[in-house]
């Protein structure tokens, strides 16, 4: 693109967001040319790629865990600034404007096919099995009605406008971290509450927990009123500290949308128009965290306390054995920074590269080579067996030098029109459900730039529209896809108890979701449905 496409206007503009005309003009050659898709070599699969860890394993990597801990050395990274508009597109597209219609007239879209319709039924059926039914019924009293008389009168309208209007409880344009989760006998949590007492046990010293969570700024108020709420009696019950800060998702890390010929869109009063980059964007924020050790999940994959034992076991699990893998590799590197190392010593760090690591190490490469090849970030990703859920996996991917590496892949970054491809991506046994630990310090200890070891050929483009007109809209290498492309990859498997992801409203009607007395009661009627 030329520079004399930008006014005065548009470079105030892109000053006012930190975005240099550069960085636009790459991102619009992007549009114009995008990149090739990943090559598919095959999926990695139970003993080719993914690693199954035997008892004596999970030990050892439990006490490796523990010493970490001691050391102060990990941190829990949530990605919370998503809203939850997502979870509740269903009853939203139910009501399209309509605030009155009863559950009669619901059953019979339902009847006629209405998808929309059957997930709202499942949603007014069970509505006494969300977490949140006694802040619905607050709600309603607010606005003057009853909800228990609401619901035997079938009004459905009502109850979803009490659920989603912003006189009442407004929950489709909150974050999902702030809705509540899971229902105990003294009251309900919300995901981050849960997220909070979930990283007591694992995320921290002795007498600390560390979390940091990125957030939307309108958010943010709201998530620290949240933690001021409820820290006192979280930190009495965990009988630690929290140290819990936030980020925001820098507005230089948005990207500008292009018309369908790749010119700038522009809105209405001729602003360039940029959207949100994508959680690969928070590969800022995981850099100016300058941690350690960082474990990161979503906001919506959590358990209630009486089901989270396994997870909290993989979570030690994961940690200790990056730890434990982390150690060997940093003494590898300390012996090779002797210009004096050994020929065995060589042949020892090529072997762990190739065999551990899954590294490429060229045959003609000497001590430099090597190091170069093994001094990167590391991470372990815990991978579920594949039950259909959307997402991505667990594959080995050809690099341009011919060398296949393990990496995690969404189905938009491969060649849709590819049926070989599209295969290839059909047949993964295991599902990504973001359960990663990272190690982001070097044998020395001094952070890694992370930005070293993006993919920038790792982009997402995609069609989306804006007032009625259609446009294309780019999305920066996904935070655990090409944003951590570069990094040693290691994957292990878990148990499926630990992936219970909420991602539309009627997913807390799962057993996983709900407290001992009722699962019985709502998974024949709920998870049938779905």
């Amino acid at each position: 693109m030329q520079s004399e496409m930008f006014d005065e206007a548009d470079r105030a503009q892109l000053a006012e967001l930190g975005i240099t005309e550069e960085e636009v003009q790459r991102q619009v050659r992007i549009f114009a040319a995008p990149p090739p898709a990943v090559v598919l070599d095959r999926p990695c699969t139970l003993g080719d790629g993914i690693v199954g860890l035997d008892e004596g394993q999970r030990q050892q990597a439990v006490h490796a865990h523990e010493r970490a801990a001691a050391a102060g050395r990990l941190l829990k990274f949530l990605p919370a600034s998503g809203a939850a508009t997502r979870m509740f597109q269903a009853l939203l597209a139910v009501r399209g404007g309509e605030a009155a219609f009863d559950r009669a007239a619901l059953q019979r879209r339902a009847a006629a096919g209405e998808a929309e319709a059957r997930e709202a039924l499942v949603f007014d059926e069970q509505l006494h099995n969300f977490p949140f039914v006694e802040a619905l019924a607050a709600a309603c009293a607010r606005r003057g009605e009853d909800l228990e008389v609401l619901y035997r009168r079938g009004a459905v309208g009502e109850i979803l406008a009490a659920l989603l209007e912003p006189d009442g409880l407004d929950y489709a344009a909150l974050p999902k971290g702030l809705l509540p989760f899971h229902r105990y006998p003294d009251g309900s949590r919300t995901a981050f509450e849960e997220h909070l007492i979930e990283g007591a046990t694992y995320a921290g010293s002795a007498d600390t927990a560390r979390l940091h969570l990125t957030v939307s700024p309108e958010h943010d108020s709201a998530f620290r009123a949240e933690l001021a709420r409820r820290r006192p009696a979280v930190e009495q019950r965990c009988g630690k500290r929290f140290a819990v800060d936030f980020s925001h998702q820098a507005a230089a890390t948005d990207t500008l949308a292009v018309d369908l010929d790749n010119h700038p869109f522009r809105t209405a009063d001729g602003r360039l128009l940029f959207r949100p980059g994508g959680h690969g964007a928070l590969i800022e924020n995981l850099h100016a965290l300058r941690g350690d050790i960082v474990f990161l999940k979503t906001i919506d994959n959590i358990q209630p306390e009486h089901l989270r034992a396994t997870t909290l076991e993989w979570l030690r699990i994961l940690t200790g054995y990056l730890v434990a893998i982390q150690g060997e590799l940093f003494a590898h590197l300390e012996r090779l920074d002797k210009p004096d190392a050994s020929p065995p010593m060589l042949a020892a760090a090529r072997r762990f590269a190739s065999e551990v690591l899954g590294a490429g190490v060229p045959d003609e490469a000497g001590r430099a080579g090597i190091i170069a090849a093994l001094d990167r970030p590391l991470r372990v990703c815990g991978m579920v067996r594949n039950t259909g859920e959307p997402g991505g996996g667990p594959f080995w991917v050809r690099g341009a030098d011919g060398h296949s590496s393990r990496q995690i892949v969404e189905a938009a970054q491969i060649d849709a029109a590819d049926s070989a491809q599209r295969a290839v991506f059909a047949a993964a046994t295991h599902f990504n459900p973001v359960f990663i630990a990272c190690g982001v310090r070097d044998w020395r200890g001094r952070p890694f730039d992370l930005h070293a070891f993006i993919d920038h050929a790792a982009v997402f483009i995609a069609r989306k529209s804006k007032d009625g007109r259609a446009l294309r809209a780019l999305e920066h290498p996904g935070l655990w896809n090409g944003a951590m492309a570069g990094w040693h990859t290691l994957f292990v498997e878990l148990p499926d108890a630990t992936f219970t992801p909420v991602k539309t409203i009627n997913d807390l009607l799962r057993p996983a979701h709900q407290p001992p007395a009722a699962r019985a009661e709502v998974s024949a009627g709920a998870s049938g449905r779905r």
